[in-house]
Formats: structure tokens, C-alpha cells, sequence
């Protein structure tokens, strides 16, 4: 049984380590045609055009654009909900809303994409003056994406604090509210922070609700009104088949692979330092 059981385990770092491989292999493959300067200090992204042009960085501002709006939405929603649901719910109510607010969870993504390009963008075209496709409804319906997973690692976190430091604070005279803030949440830091970095890593992750809403423009910009590109969208695009394998243009998919892979990294690695550092043990 032992013997299975690591098997098992092998299996899933093995795939890890082959994915890794093949992503950096293609992407070593892309560099012998396209330099470092190319590709990290050009501001035009057009693979697919005659005139090629390897600028990343339309593409990585339509995704932290899309995940500054998704983020805006879900910490303050997750937040909340966690708060509710720990300190003010009936065990009742908590018991019903928990479960129904992680539904959400469970939502194809391309449910959410169309819901966004049908009916989000409709409604802000009402009151602003927004393209068809725009990185303002992708990011706000990514927001509502991502509240489960905010509010659920949260709700953890804060639920794991001693009921003892809840009693002590307000044995002091100080109010439900300032509980709250000033002992639980603190207390609760390392795991808040750790939901909020792990939804960065979903909102940067996300592939169908930004290539349907979004659209697929890579563009420099900070308008929030206009259609942008993401790298996970332009991923999207490419493995549609119409790059032969081999080609520039079907490495490209693997080098701007690469770059997510390296964010995702960095924001896990960032993830395991700040749970640390702000972990609390309690006897």
C-alpha cells in the first residue's frame, strides 16, 4: 500500500517536472529567434501580423488590469461575507449562506464570460461610454468569481482565532466591532492574506471570462473601458490550431506560458513567506 501511495505521489511531480520541461524547452526555442529586448522592452504585441512585433507587456497590462478590477471587487465582498458568517450569522443562517455563496465556485467560467459580455457590459454601457468587449466587466464579473474563494479561506482563518481572545477583548469593554478589528482580524492575518494572493493567482489564471469579455486587443493602456488582451487569453487564442507546429507563432504560446508560469510562482512563493511571517500559534 506504501508503495502505491508513492506512486501516486510520483505521478503528480513527474507531470509537474515534465510540464515545466516542455514549457521552457519551446520557450528556449523561441529565444534563439527573438531577443530578450524584443520581447521585455517593446511595447507592440503582433505575433500573427507580417510585420511581427514580441512585446510583452500589452499583455501582462491587460491582465493586472483585469486583476487590479477582480480584486477591488472580491477582497472587500470575500471580506465581508467571511466576517458575517464568523462573528454576526445564526449558526442557522451560516449553515444555509455558506454553501450558497460557494455555489459560486462552481460556475463553469464560461457561464460567467457570456453573463459578463451579455448582461454586465449592457448595464455599464447605460451609464458609461464602453466598448463592446472591456477589461471593466471582465474584471468585475472576475471579482465575483473569485469572492467564494476569498471569503471561504478567509472565513477559515478567522474562525481557527481562540474563542479566548474574542472573551478577553471584550471582558476589556471593548465593543463587538473593535473585537473584530483590532484582535481577530489581526490574528487572522497570515490566513486572509493568503486567500487574497491565492485569488490574485486565480484572476491572473483566469482564461475564459477575459477572452469573452475582454476581447483579445492587446493594448498599453490603463482605460478600464477599452478591450484589452491577457496572457492566458492570447494562450487561448494560439492553441486554436491556426499556428503549425514549429512555427514562431506557436512558440509564442509557450514563452508567454513561461511568464505566467514564473508570475503564478512567484506569487505561491510570496504566498508560503507572508503565511509565515505573520503566522500565529496558539496553545
Amino acid at each position: 500500500m506504501a508503495g502505491i501511495l508513492f506512486t501516486c505521489a510520483l505521478v503528480s511531480v513527474v507531470t509537474t517536472f515534465g510540464i515545466v520541461a516542455i514549457i521552457f524547452t519551446e520557450t528556449f526555442a523561441f529565444f534563439q529567434q527573438v531577443s530578450f529586448a524584443q520581447f521585455f522592452l517593446d511595447t507592440r504585441w503582433t505575433p500573427l501580423f507580417a510585420e511581427a512585433r514580441f512585446g510583452i507587456w500589452p499583455l501582462l497590462n491587460g491582465t493586472f488590469l483585469t486583476t487590479v478590477i477582480a480584486m477591488s471587487v472580491a477582497i472587500p465582498l470575500g471580506l465581508s461575507s467571511a466576517i458575517y458568517l464568523s462573528e454576526y450569522a445564526q449558526p442557522k443562517v451560516a449553515a444555509v449562506l455558506r454553501p450558497a455563496v460557494e455555489l459560486l465556485a462552481g460556475i463553469p467560467t464560461v457561464v460567467y464570460g457570456y453573463f459578463a459580455l451579455l448582461f454586465i457590459t449592457p448595464l455599464l454601457r447605460n451609464f458609461f461610454r464602453v466598448d463592446i468587449f472591456n477589461a471593466l466587466s471582465a474584471g468585475l464579473m472576475m471579482g465575483i468569481m473569485i469572492t467564494p474563494t476569498v471569503g471561504s479561506i478567509s472565513l477559515d482563518a478567522i474562525r481557527s482565532v481562540p474563542r479566548s481572545l474574542r472573551e478577553g477583548a471584550q471582558a476589556l469593554g471593548i465593543t463587538k466591532l473593535e473585537t473584530i478589528v483590532r484582535v481577530v482580524l489581526p490574528a487572522a492575518l497570515s490566513g486572509i492574506l493568503a486567500s487574497i494572493i491565492l485569488g490574485i493567482s486565480r484572476a491572473v489564471g483566469e482564461t475564459m471570462t477575459v477572452l469573452i469579455a475582454a476581447g483579445s486587443q492587446p493594448r498599453l493602456t490603463l482605460n478600464v473601458t477599452e478591450s484589452v488582451a491577457t496572457l492566458t487569453a492570447f494562450m487561448a487564442e494560439i492553441s486554436g490550431g491556426d499556428s503549425p507546429r514549429g512555427s514562431l507563432s506557436y512558440q509564442t504560446l509557450y514563452a508567454v506560458g513561461a511568464v505566467l508560469f514564473v508570475i503564478t510562482l512567484g506569487l505561491n512563493i510570496t504566498s508560503y513567506l507572508i503565511s509565515n511571517r505573520f503566522k500565529e500559534k496558539y496553545d
